[in-house]
């Protein structure tokens, strides 16, 4: 049963992946660059939440007569995450390639961004640290982006199929 739930979940996650680099390219053309939303507002929240859902119950539902183990939803769950996350990250890191001005716009928006902090804040996270990532800002490329994306989203997958896994497991009936 285990190549049947990795089969689906790789279905679904390699939907989730392509859907959340389109979704990134729509951002980034709207004038809202997608790596500067803040990870409690990312659409991967609910991106991953549903193709998990979907995943995990497509697998309970047809294949084990109603039953889904904890440890089967987070298998499928991590399935999903992980490439969702990997195409994307990929996509990204060529679109990035492709287009230059997608690394330069978030340069210039987080030094905008970060040059905006007040003293007591800059004070508060050391004036080291500040300074280290405001001067560390310019050499980001494409590839730095893509690692990002990827690591975001698989902290974010993490906690959605926690939760998931729990809401959707079911015990066979003794």
């Amino acid at each position: 049963m285990i190549k049947t739930l990795v089969k689906i979940s790789l279905r679904y996650g390699a939907v989730a992946g392509i859907l959340a680099f389109l979704l990134m390219l729509v951002m980034f053309y709207m004038g809202s660059h997608p790596m500067l939303v803040s990870p409690f507002l990312d659409f991967r929240i609910l991106l991953f939440g549903v193709f998990m859902f979907f995943a995990l119950r497509e697998f309970r539902d047809y294949y084990q007569e109603g039953v889904l183990y904890y440890w089967q939803g987070l298998i499928g769950g991590l399935v999903v995450v992980f490439l969702a996350s990997g195409i994307a990250a990929v996509l990204l890191y060529l679109f990035a390639l492709w287009e230059p001005k997608f690394a330069n716009i978030y340069i210039d928006q987080l030094t905008e961004y970060l040059r905006s902090f007040p003293a007591e804040d800059i004070e508060r996270i050391g004036k080291d640290v500040y300074q280290r990532n405001l001067n560390d800002l310019p050499s980001t490329n494409g590839k730095d982006l893509a690692q990002t994306y990827f690591m975001q989203g698989v902290v974010i997958g993490l906690f959605v199929n926690l939760i998931l896994s729990v809401i959707l497991r079911r015990q066979p009936k003794s």
